[in-house]
């Protein structure tokens, strides 16, 4: 199978879960300024979870990009990939709907946990595709990143219990981690362009 059909799939599917997602901002019931009051954590949620699927839409893009190929353990780990963001939409208005109370900021912090573990798998299932010398292993090197949001995403479970709004901003950090352009592959599909 060819790269741009399994892009073409994923994209598809992120665009049904931003849709989704905004579907939950309800029209306020009021006319003034103080109507919007109500969809502020709702509103803030979108926006978190906004982010995030833009952030996977744009590294799996480029991750795409640099695969030669695409098997069917990609194929499997790509669809475990997109049935965790499938959950974003549950989990954003969980919580926005309920205020970041501690069980649903909780809930929020693990499917983002296991989306970044599908993602893990789906960029480890490709580089085992293209061996430990490729470019593309050259490419990813360390992943600090990639290593570290799991473990504030732990930390940012735990805290829901405690305190919430430290879940939150933590989310919000990772994802300001993430928000930072990561050029390690884009250096790579150059190379290969040029």
């Amino acid at each position: 199978m060819e790269t741009n059909r399994l892009e073409a799939f994923s994209d598809g599917v992120l665009a049904i879960i931003i849709t989704i997602m905004v579907l939950e901002l309800k029209v306020p019931r009021g006319v003034t300024l103080a109507a919007l009051t109500p969809l502020v954590p709702v509103f803030l949620t979108y926006v978190l979870s906004f982010i995030y699927v833009g952030i996977y839409w744009n590294n799996h893009h480029h991750l795409l990009k640099a695969c030669r190929r695409v098997t069917s353990g990609v194929m499997w780990a790509n669809l475990h990939l997109l049935f965790w963001l499938s959950l974003f939409p549950l989990v954003t208005g969980w919580m926005g709907e309920n205020h970041f109370t501690p069980l649903p900021t909780a809930l929020y912090g693990v499917v983002m946990l296991l989306a970044a573990v599908a993602y893990y798998l789906l960029q480890h299932r490709i580089l085992a595709d293209h061996g430990p010398d490729s470019k593309l292993a050259a490419s990813l090197g360390r992943d600090l990143k990639g290593k570290l949001s799991p473990v504030l995403y732990g930390a940012a479970i735990l805290a829901a219990f405690f305190r919430p709004w430290l879940s939150c901003c933590l989310y919000a950090f990772v994802a300001l981690l993430w928000f930072i352009p990561d050029r390690r592959l884009e250096r790579v599909l150059t190379e290969a362009a040029g």
